[in-house]
């Protein structure tokens, strides 16, 4: 596969990272292969046994230098000085259209930032990851996404005996908040600069070399992380680990753990039962997206000063608010700014809050609202007030309400990730049934469909499957 190159990181110091073979398992298997995401790269016709064959380890690219990153972090707000990939390795870069995407092993053994884990991923993990980078990417929020699954028969440890697995992963980088962190808190100003001019020449659709370079950059990543965080409240996303190690430089979403979209809609939600204060709930992400940029910037401190950090660390607030506000706009069907919006849409969550009506299906079912519809969600008197003033703010609008309803149900999904229709896909998995995967791949790639055959995986989560804790342990 010789697509697959050489990563540029291997070009940094040695510092930088751990060049190191990875370990296959003795028999793998596919657990599932993305096709879509195959073609996209490029590859569709390099077969699936053969990838298996170079991804587990057993054919050999002699070019490659496959490597894992060191990287410090802040974890529910507490330094960590080494951190780093314990069970990744990044293999190389693969060419697609106009960018170079990383392509990255997780799950593939012991690295020397392994601390005291046996660097594998486990089975019910790689699934969860592989989902929602799907999910994620079919309703256009920027993530990384896999390839493949490698499945085993080795068994490894956590809370209860699992099988390991690896996933293969493509990102448009794996660089992260923490990598600088690392290098600025070990007293190593160059290699900081080392890593800022190799982000601004490796990523030139982000990044450019003007006279403010160390500014534009920092500005830059200050501008993804909050246009990325309004799209995950948008659509109920909830990340979970928010640490700045899991923040992406290029504002994609990453490293995903016990995440979960949320359904019934409850600002104060918690999807990591690991969380106990709650510092990563579903209504604090937009502060820690800035509180994480705020932590890079101090990282960045030899090369920007105070007061121009402060100054681009405002502009968060600003983006987000605008990005926010133009994407609940759309979620309304509304394509015109007005000054009463903001009203309208706090008024719409407040009674989705009060009323604990879902999140999802009641923003898809808005549309029934401007049909001349009952609305089953919106059926008390707040709501049906609400909605008179939703339709008095619509008459505002020039767009016929044929065009309005195409538009609200390009933006409003019919089917989100649940996360009991995961679980259902891995306990069938566990038992190497993948038809359930396959069904759930389906669904979640074309959200805004109809697909009445798959009617039920619209409907609200069963009451046993309400409250399941999804843990970090993978």
């Amino acid at each position: 596969m010789t697509q697959i190159k050489p990563h540029a990181y291997t070009e940094l110091p040695q510092e930088f990272y751990n060049l190191q073979n990875w370990q296959g398992f003795e028999n793998p298997s596919v657990v599932i292969e993305n096709a879509q995401l195959k073609k996209d790269l490029g590859i569709k016709n390099i077969q699936k046994q053969e990838l298996l064959e170079i991804f587990n380890g057993s054919l050999t690219i002699e070019t490659l230098k496959p490597l894992s990153m060191v990287y410090a972090g802040h974890q529910f707000g507490q330094y960590v000085e080494q951190l780093g990939d314990g069970r990744g390795l990044l293999l190389g870069q693969i060419s697609s259209q106009k960018d170079l995407i990383d392509i990255h092993l997780k799950g593939a053994g012991k690295t020397p930032y392994s601390r005291f884990g046996d660097g594998r991923a486990v089975l019910r993990s790689v699934i969860r990851e592989y989902l929602c980078g799907e999910a994620m990417h079919a309703l256009s929020i920027p993530s990384s996404r896999a390839l493949m699954i490698i499945g085993s028969d080795e068994i490894v440890i956590r809370e209860k005996s699992e099988t390991a697995a690896m996933l293969v992963r493509t990102a448009k980088t794996h660089i992260r908040f923490g990598n600088f962190e690392y290098f600025h808190y070990n007293n190593k100003p160059e290699h900081v600069k080392a890593l800022a001019d190799f982000c601004i020449n490796q990523y030139p659709a982000y990044f450019s070399k003007t006279k403010n370079a160390y500014e534009d950059f920092f500005r830059v990543v200050v501008k993804q992380t909050a246009c990325l965080i309004a799209k995950w409240q948008a659509y109920g996303f909830s990340h979970g680990v928010m640490n700045t190690d899991n923040m992406s430089i290029l504002g994609e979403t990453f490293d995903y753990g016990p995440y979960g979209f949320m359904e019934d809609y409850l600002p104060p939600y918690v999807c990591n039962h690991s969380d106990h204060q709650g510092r990563y709930a579903f209504k604090n992400q937009p502060y820690i997206g800035l509180w994480n940029c705020s932590a890079l910037g101090h990282a960045l401190s030899s090369l920007i000063p105070e007061e121009s950090q402060d100054e681009i660390l405002q502009t968060y607030e600003v983006i987000f608010q605008n990005t926010s506000a133009e994407l609940f706009r759309k979620k309304l069907g509304l394509g015109q700014e007005k000054s009463e919006d903001a009203a309208l849409i706090q008024g719409l969550l407040d009674i989705m809050e009060s009323e604990k009506l879902d999140y999802t299906n009641t923003f898809r079912n808005l549309t029934q609202a401007l049909n001349a519809q009952k609305t089953p969600e919106l059926d008390s008197e707040i709501a049906q007030s609400w909605i008179v003033s939703f339709q008095e703010r619509h008459a505002k609008e020039s767009l016929p309400i044929s065009e309005k309803l195409t538009l609200m149900n390009q933006i409003n999904p019919k089917f989100i990730l649940r996360n009991y229709m995961a679980q259902e896909a891995i306990d069938a998995a566990e038992s190497s049934d993948y038809s359930k995967l396959e069904t759930l791949i389906t669904v979640i790639t074309s959200p805004f469909e109809e697909l009445e055959k798959y009617q039920n995986f619209a409907n609200k989560s069963p009451a046993w499957a309400k409250d399941l804790e999804i843990s970090c342990s993978s």
